[in-house]
């Protein structure tokens, strides 16, 4: 970490300290960015009213709680995601109290009410027609802990197949990677106020598990000025607190399921209104670990563990101290198609993660609130390639790599009348350090001097670059009548092997047509999309010249967009949201894949187009039955030439040549169903149905190069010549262009592909995953034992995620998959 980093980071925490000791009020506050509501009920006559039951519920996201006022009528419901909330309060012989609150700052908001004399009714919240639409002009999907219980998900899985699932404009690809709204991984988490910018899939690092997720609202629109770095797609999370949790709570479980895969978890949260702590602890080995490019998993076995605590204390009345702690490792081989295990691949690759993040958070007066964050976050990765380096084809590569981010950020926030303010800042030093060899192990691969074939000697790599960044920011959400304006601006300063600065205004816009049910929204916003930290010396030509050629290290891109969104209540139990959306980057960024590695290296081609829709339909809890339907259709076109990547082959020749990516999809869907049989014994059950029409398969140019594959790989594509189908060890060098076909690829006919306007793709598929439960199977009051089984890919549907993708390789979707889970609650 630099000196002037350093020095930076350490005037903003003496700032904070003595500001926060010159500050002292009677106010709660909001926790790790989330939001607060509070209040006194008092009757006619102002006296407090003790064990009175406050109710706070959120139809769509599903979060209902409940808080009761103690001896001076005094209630909080604290650690609240943004979004809009409804209140009520019933006591017998007063008149029932019903009030709408938008929770859109982490400023605590005060909710006291006097109740008066009267005849009590009984509120349904679903009858208010104005609860099921939200007035923000930033379009986002908000899921509470209650939905991610339900979901049925894969064990290894976790925070990514939640959020693929359950946002529009998500789609799914191998390994936990997934493309949000158009992009590759341009997707910033926020996790109790922490930003986490880089990669998050299994191959790259090790995510909390859901369980410590207490809600997370994703925004699939134009990003408010607060996030930057990474912003097509960010998901701020609130994380499980232990504060007011006088009894301890939680639950602790374990499962067992196909590919031999036995699970354990502990989640627990206790503590006084003082201090307390939440744990989550977690831990897996399967024999399907990774997507593998076989149906049938080979090589295939991994584990992992995981380890999160949020400790939170009350240092004053008017200030909380939060700290999140992180420490995770998996371990995993690195599967094998047919061909790699006949000549005896062994790859193997570790990563080990920890993550350190204080935050402070004070009240200044009633309409203030002050919030700090610090972090220090690492993925150590080292992969390590076969005893035999010729087991490894065509090439024998070998990894041991760091990221390092260590960085803070101060934010101020203001509320008066219908303003929401907030100024912040940031800074950040993230240090890379690269170790990387390559053997290759093909003859005709090139390169002599690095061709272990022809006697060279393996190119070897070490070096070490420190990037820093800087940002400042301002917005106001402005509230006039039914109108909203959220309007901000943001200046990000990116030094790192290129250096870049820009000025980024945002601003949205909402209109609620309040008797209609309809909200109008549209957006705009300049974004800088900044480089991909993994392997980006080595991409950039740092240093390795001998390989790539000349160093080109690639520059932040420069993106405007927009985004024009209409939202609309059906009677009381149905929401509609719609969404299109626009993109245009200059440096837009992808990966490339090395050979058949788990190795991904950043690219910059030279601009790109994206546009699509969004939509998502809501069906409020009725009666037990909730459901809710997510879609997209996106355009995704990219331009070369490319800076970056590593033995990078375009899928289109040609200065200028336009090509559609692996992101571009014409359709996908998901459903989500579930029902609640039994309320007494939470018995319960949920059904996933997800339908992708299959994204660009970049090798394949048409059905004449199906015949240049291996055996194995036309096995693996589903190749059929004349109604013969491909074998392992029996493919098909000739064959009639009309008599050729592929059931698991849409492959142009001979001479009619393009991959503009008609590339290869993925054949459409079909996957249904189910979810049962009970959890309280011996119907006891406080103690339950619990019961869950899944089923995944139910129909047992044999279908890829990709096939030798330039940027992805080949992967299969999981086949039938069994779960069972035993649990105890308390």
């Amino acid at each position: 970490m630099s000196s002037h980093v350093v020095r930076r980071v350490g005037a903003c925490l003496s700032v904070l300290c003595v500001w926060v000791c010159l500050t002292r009020s009677t106010k709660a506050q909001g926790l790790g960015g989330a939001g607060t509501v509070q209040g006194v009920v008092s009757d006619p006559t102002g006296g407090p009213m003790q064990a009175v039951d406050v109710k706070l519920t959120n139809p769509v996201s599903g979060l209902a709680r409940t808080a009761t006022t103690d001896a001076a009528g005094k209630f909080v419901f604290t650690n609240l995601p943004p979004n809009r909330y409804h209140l009520s309060i019933e006591v017998q012989g007063f008149k029932t109290l019903a009030r709408d609150i938008d929770v859109r700052s982490a400023v605590p908001i005060d909710a006291s009410v006097r109740l008066e004399v009267g005849l009590t009714e009984a509120v349904s919240v679903v009858g208010h027609t104005v609860d099921l639409v939200e007035r923000d002009p930033s379009a986002h999907t908000d899921i509470d802990a209650t939905r991610i219980q339900k979901m049925p998900i894969e064990t290894q899985a976790g925070l990514n197949q939640v959020i693929t699932m359950a946002s529009p404009g998500v789609v799914a690809d191998s390994n936990g990677f997934f493309h949000p709204v158009g992009d590759h991984a341009q997707t910033q988490f926020s996790i109790d106020n922490q930003p986490v910018t880089d990669q998050q899939s299994r191959l790259y690092s090790n995510q909390i598990s859901p369980d410590a997720v207490e809600s997370m609202e994703v925004i699939t629109g134009v990003a408010p000025a607060e996030y930057g770095d990474k912003s097509s797609l960010v998901v701020h999370i609130v994380t499980k607190s232990g504060l007011d949790h006088t009894t301890p709570t939680g639950d602790v479980s374990v499962g067992y399921g196909s590919f031999k895969s036995p699970t354990a978890d502990v989640n627990v949260g206790a503590g006084s209104h003082a201090i307390g702590d939440f744990v989550s602890v977690s831990g897996m080995r399967t024999d399907r670990f990774l997507d593998p490019p076989e149906f049938t998993a080979i090589h295939d076995t991994g584990n992992k563990w995981s380890l999160f605590d949020r400790l939170d204390a009350h240092t004053n009345d008017t200030g909380t101290l939060h700290v999140n702690v992180q420490a995770a490792r998996s371990s995993f081989d690195v599967p094998n198609s047919l061909d790699a295990a006949a000549i005896g691949q062994d790859q193997h690759q570790d990563i080990a993660t920890f993550n350190i993040a204080p935050g402070y958070s004070q009240v200044l007066g009633s309409k203030v609130l002050l919030t700090a964050n610090g972090y220090v976050r690492q993925d150590h990765l080292t992969y390590t390639p076969s005893a035999n380096p010729f087991a490894d084809q065509p090439g024998s590569v070998s990894q041991d790599r760091t990221l390092r981010n260590v960085g803070g950020k101060v934010d101020l926030a203001y509320t008066t009348g219908d303003h929401n303010i907030k100024v912040g800042g940031s800074v950040s030093t993230t240090r890379l350090h690269e170790q990387f060899t390559l053997g290759f192990t093909d003859p005709a691969a090139g390169f002599p001097e690095f061709n272990l074939a022809l006697g060279g000697a393996p190119f070897a790599y070490n070096q070490a670059a420190t990037i820093t960044q800087q940002a400042v920011y301002a917005q106001d959400e402005m509230k006039f009548g039914n109108a909203t304006v959220k309007a901000g601006l943001r200046l990000d300063h990116y030094d790192g092997l290129t250096t870049a600065t820009l000025l980024q205004p945002r601003v949205g816009f909402s209109y609620n047509l309040t008797d209609a049910g309809t909200l109008l929204r549209a957006s705009y916003g300049r974004t800088m999309e900044t480089p991909y930290n993994e392997n980006l010396l080595l991409s950039s030509g740092l240093g390795a010249e001998a390989l790539t050629g000349t160093a080109t290290p690639p520059a932040p891109g420069k993106r405007n967009q927009v985004e024009l969104g209409i939202q609309q209540s059906i009677g009381r139990w149905i929401v509609v949201d719609a969404g299109y959306f626009n993109k245009r980057t200059d440096n837009a960024y992808d990966f490339n894949v090395l050979f058949n590695t788990p190795i991904f290296f950043p690219v910059a081609w030279d601009h790109s187009h994206i546009d699509g829709f969004t939509g998502r339909v809501d069906l409020i809890e009725h009666h037990g039955f909730r459901a809710f339907v997510v879609m997209a259709h996106t355009n995704a076109i990219y331009f070369p030439p490319g800076a970056g990547g590593v033995l990078l082959e375009p899928p289109c020749d040609g200065d200028g040549c336009s090509f559609r990516i692996d992101h571009d999809q014409k359709f996908n869907a998901t459903t989500n169903l579930e029902y609640v049989l039994d309320r007494n014994r939470g018995v319960w059950a949920a059904l996933s149905w997800r339908y992708d029409s299959g994204l660009v398969s970049s090798a394949i140019g048409d059905v004449l190069d199906l015949l240049t594959l291996t055996p194995a790989q036309q096995a693996a594509a589903g190749v059929s010549c004349a109604g013969v189908a491909a074998t392992p060890t029996a493919g098909f060098a000739n064959c009639a262009p009309n008599a050729i076909t592929s059931s698991r690829l849409v492959v142009p006919a001979a001479g009619d592909g393009d991959p503009l306007t008609n590339p290869s793709r993925v054949a459409p598929r079909h996957l249904f995953d189910l979810g049962f439960g009970i959890d309280n199977v011996l119907h006891t009051d406080r103690d339950r034992l619990k019961l869950r089984v899944s089923v995944i890919n139910l129909t047992n549907t044999d279908a890829l995620y990709n096939f030798l993708s330039t940027f992805s390789g080949t992967h299969f979707v999981t086949p039938r998959a069994y779960q069972l889970q035993l649990g105890w609650s308390f």
